[in-house]
């Protein structure tokens, strides 16, 4: 994994930001704001051309001090319809700390309205892809940390518009290379147009090369000239071709109220159909969990999209309270301790070769691992200050918080059916439940019942989480996290979890569970739990979906298990017909981030999460690779 290089804030003699790696300015002296206009919003025909779009897409080559991004903000919410969307996607190899960024918009002269809101979600300085969300979600930044031939690699969409905005090609040529303005032209359409102040002679013929017809302008402020221009390319992208907004939704756990929820900010209606009598009654209706990243050495899939989802979901979880909605969280912090002095080695090892900010993660000793948990630690390991714990049905009823969406209990869904252009849900007695042109399984592995795809590797996974009388226990300050996991305490308890049974379908506790469990906390806070008897406990048994290869399914249902002939993006997908399930332990951490990549799908936006770990998660995955074994345990 590519380590993050940070910018550092530095005005030259006029007081405007100047990179002393490239040595050169951030932007014209003559006014940032000013040059923005000019080059990239007017070289591009905007804002006139996003008045009667309902979703503009712009690509960004060098994101800087974000002042392109803030006056594209302000411009597109004065012009363009009330009911657009803007999607600003951007790719950055130093970005600046918050801190800085704040000090540097001041310095421009940026309303500090935009600002705050821009460096209070401003994510931890690690490579990848991160989706950030403005104006109640009408104006999307996907920001791309890491070079940027990586970022647009990783990037799905199609551009309206592209801002080519770096340093002098001089000074920095990998963001003026053929490779780059090649894969720009692999984002773009015939109406794709571009802009830059850049009116160099490699750059134009490269652009022109890439597939790109450009012309000389009128430049703004010393410079006599600047470039624009527009792919020639025959096929325009239509995007998505949604003739209703309305969806039905069969669960109502954190997969189905995120994506529910993700929808209706996109002003989806939406209906819930859930079984049970209440919302969140599997593994969504546990205490409380743990939430953190999970990081590792070789960076894998696994290890991306959990960090992408934790950042995303701390996001989310402070959208969810600005808007009014009852969380019970806390971002207490969380260790998690190795199992053993080998681990501990191995643990420093991947911190060391991460480099990740110390506000992100870090190694602790036994011994302030003690002092931050209030209890003695058996070993030492990774810190991660901005984690905490959640309780899953809180964040589905604070997902839920809308008007736009409808809850139906009692609900049960024996079978759907494609019927004309619209999918219809029946009850036991045949009778029609609802219909609607896009139908979602987000009911954990009963969804393989429902879409008559019993090939899908997907089991239900049996966990007891045990319930640790906190009267009975010394206060615990964080969430210690190992071979299992304890929260501090939450309504009189403290959460212990969590057992891992496969092919177990019986839902009553069992004092041999809560004694693993406890086991498993005497191996990261010895002698914690001494007075505790576990016949004398309660706790909590559920459900959980769980793939063979331990990641999500996301994705547009395959038409069949037998198509292995076609590439994943060619094979044939069933119209309108939707899953978001198989997030085993980790749906806290998940389930935000999934339900806006379905979303996202849905709808035909750009991607929040690069493309590699998107189609890691699609379910369409084990067409083209069947599962030959079955998972038994969790880590």
């Amino acid at each position: 994994m590519p380590v993050i290089h940070p910018a550092n804030l530095v005005l030259n003699a006029d007081k405007v930001p100047w990179s002393e790696r490239y040595g050169d300015v951030y932007h014209a002296a003559a006014g940032a704001a000013e040059q923005t206009r000019h080059v990239f919003l007017h070289g591009n025909g905007l804002p006139n051309r996003w008045k009667n779009s309902k979703q503009f897409v712009i690509l960004e080559t060098g994101f800087g001090l974000g002042l392109n991004f803030l006056e594209t903000w302000k411009e597109f919410l004065r012009e363009a319809s009330p009911d657009a969307r803007l999607h600003f996607l951007s790719a950055e190899k130093h970005p600046f700390p918050a801190d800085d960024l704040a000090k540097a918009h001041l310095n421009a002269g940026v309303a500090s309205e935009a600002s705050t809101a821009l460096c209070e979600q401003w994510p931890p300085l690690v490579s990848g892809i991160h989706r950030l969300s403005f104006a109640n979600g009408r104006i999307a930044l996907t920001l791309g940390f890491g070079d940027i031939t990586s970022v647009l690699y990783g990037l799905s969409t199609k551009a309206d518009a592209i801002f080519l905005d770096g340093f002098s090609p001089a000074r920095n040529p990998e963001m003026w290379s053929a490779e780059v303005f090649r894969r720009l032209a692999a984002l773009s359409d015939g109406n794709t147009t571009l802009a830059t102040w850049s009116v160099s002679s490699t750059v134009r013929e490269a652009l022109t090369h890439a597939g790109f017809s450009v012309e000389k302008t009128a430049g703004f402020s010393g410079k006599r000239e600047m470039l624009r221009g527009q792919f020639r390319g025959h096929v325009p992208h239509l995007g998505a071709n949604i003739a209703e907004k309305r969806a039905l939704v069969i669960g109502a756990g954190l997969a189905g109220t995120g994506i529910a929820e993700r929808l209706s900010n996109r002003g989806w209606q939406v209906r819930i159909l859930e079984a049970q009598s209440a919302i969140a009654q599997g593994a969504s209706g546990n205490l409380a969990g743990a939430f953190r990243p999970l990081p590792s050495k070789d960076d894998n899939h696994v290890a991306r999209i959990t960090r992408a989802g934790f950042l995303f979901g701390l996001r989310h979880l402070k959208t969810l309270q600005k808007r009014g909605g009852t969380l019970l969280w806390d971002d207490c912090g969380v260790l998690h301790l190795a199992r053993n002095a080998h681990q501990e080695g191995r643990q420093r090892e991947v911190v060391e070769a991460l480099q990740w900010p110390e506000n992100f993660m870090r190694w602790v000793s036994a011994a302030e691992a003690t002092k931050i948990a209030g209890h003695t630690a058996a070993f030492g390991g990774w810190w991660f200050p901005t984690g905490g714990w959640i309780q899953p049905a809180s964040l589905c009823e604070a997902n839920l918080a809308c008007d736009a969406i409808t809850l139906s209990t009692d609900t049960f869904v024996e079978r759907i059916a494609r019927i004309g252009n619209s999918w219809a849900a029946y009850d036991t007695r045949g009778g029609l439940i609802d219909e609607a042109p896009t139908l979602i399984l987000a009911n954990a592995s009963e969804a393989k019942r429902l879409a008559a795809a019993e090939w899908l590797p997907l089991q239900a996974v049996r966990g007891q989480v045990s319930h640790l009388p906190i009267a009975q226990l010394a206060p615990l300050r964080v969430v210690v996290c190992g071979q299992g996991y304890i929260t501090p305490g939450i309504g009189g308890h403290a959460a212990l979890g969590a057992s891992f049974v496969a092919d177990d379908f019986d839902l009553t506790l069992r004092e041999a569970e809560h004694q693993e469990n406890l086991d498993k906390l005497d191996q990261m806070l010895p002698g914690y739990s001494n007075a505790i008897e576990p016949s004398q406990m309660d706790g909590r048994t559920s459900f959980r979906p769980v793939s063979i290869d331990r990641l999500p399914m996301v994705g547009a249902m395959p038409r069949s298990a037998d198509d292995a002939r076609y590439k994943l993006s060619a094979l044939p997908r069933e119209e309108g017909l939707w899953l978001i399930t198989g997030f085993g332990a980790r749906g806290l951490v998940w389930s935000s981030l999934c339900s806006e990549i379905l979303a996202s799908r849905i709808c035909g936006e750009p991607l929040p999460l690069e493309r590699d770990l998107v189609d890691a998660m699609d379910p369409a995955r084990f067409v083209l690779s069947p599962p030959k074994h079955s998972a038994h345990t969790e880590d």
